[in-house]
């Protein structure tokens, strides 16, 4: 797979504080990236690099296997976690000038933008003012002016501030489509849940350090620990209770009594395995859930920080 961005051994300091210590990362054109990590951690310095508002001190970036320069100003949309529009000038002469700065004609602008005003319900917007405006209306805005150009790379920074459930659906929603069109996709959130909805690859940055990298599910693969969700429907619990602390390792929360069924979770050892497990929760029981227990992203995300 091509990657439509390249980041090599960037580093950017600002004064005695390391912003950015010699990260790369590769985004394959197509994708739907997440660039993860703590408030503090880099995340905005390197959006903003990708952006051409600051430069790095040392490394190189490349987009579309070219140097990064100001001509690719037009192939990307940018939406700040801080939005950024005018407060008091109508939003649609707004909207008309912004897509103007990306290389839009006045015609073409007006034409797009009216698609999109009538796709979220919000023609009547037209001649009010940001100030007239309640925040996730100003959202839906800032969100059309970033993807109306049409680029091929655009940067979400916190996308669902400041949405209600619905319109954060409506906007999920919009980003699978826009990928599916053929942009490439990087999202920056705190929401885990976000993340594996949308993502197939993440970056994980913490103390201006890329620490982890690679494809969701591989990562998730990398951080299972062999534990197993099991239920089983049992008239001789505390016989099987027994057995099963005896060999495995019993995980919290576990060993839970509903209706009839007994819950656990079992991790078993590197020597272990699954069918021996099976065959003893057979003996006195009858199976009924057996599952790998597959980590979660917000998981992956609080074990790596805290472990770096």
């Amino acid at each position: 797979m091509n990657n439509l961005l390249v980041a090599n051994s960037i580093s950017k300091q600002f004064g005695n504080f390391t912003a950015l210590n010699n990260v790369s990362i590769n985004i394959p054109e197509g994708s739907i990236y997440g660039l993860l990590g703590p408030n503090g951690a880099g995340k905005t310095t390197l959006i903003r690099i990708i952006n051409q508002i600051t430069a790095p001190d040392t490394g190189s970036v490349l987009f579309d296997n070219e140097s990064l320069n100001s001509t690719h100003i037009k192939d990307i949309g940018y939406l700040p976690e801080e939005r950024g529009l005018y407060p008091k000038m109508k939003i649609g002469e707004q909207a008309i000038y912004l897509a103007q700065l990306k290389g839009m004609d006045r015609q073409s602008a007006r034409l797009e933008l009216k698609k999109w005003f009538d796709k979220f319900e919000i023609s009547d917007w037209w001649n009010k003012k940001v100030t007239e405006l309640s925040k996730g209306m100003a959202q839906k805005v800032q969100f059309i002016v970033t993807v109306l150009h049409k680029p091929k790379l655009l940067i979400f920074d916190e996308p669902f501030s400041g949405f209600d459930p619905i319109n954060a659906n409506l906007i999920k929603d919009e980003i699978l489509q826009l990928n599916k069109d053929g942009a490439t996709v990087i999202f920056s959130t705190h929401r885990m849940e976000s993340v594996e909805e949308l993502c197939e690859y993440i970056t994980l940055i913490n103390k201006s350090n890329k620490i982890l990298d690679g494809k969701l599910d591989d990562i998730k693969s990398d951080f299972k620990t062999n534990t197993f969700e099991i239920a089983v429907n049992s008239l001789e619990s505390q016989v099987l209770k027994k057995e099963l602390e005896l060999k495995y390792q019993t995980m919290a929360p576990t060993f839970r009594t509903i209706g009839d069924n007994l819950r656990m979770n079992i991790k078993l050892k590197s020597n272990q395995g699954s069918d021996e497990l099976i065959n003893l929760l057979n003996k006195n029981s009858k199976l009924i859930h057996f599952k790998e227990v597959i980590p979660t992203a917000n998981e992956i995300f609080i074990n790596s920080v805290e472990n770096d």
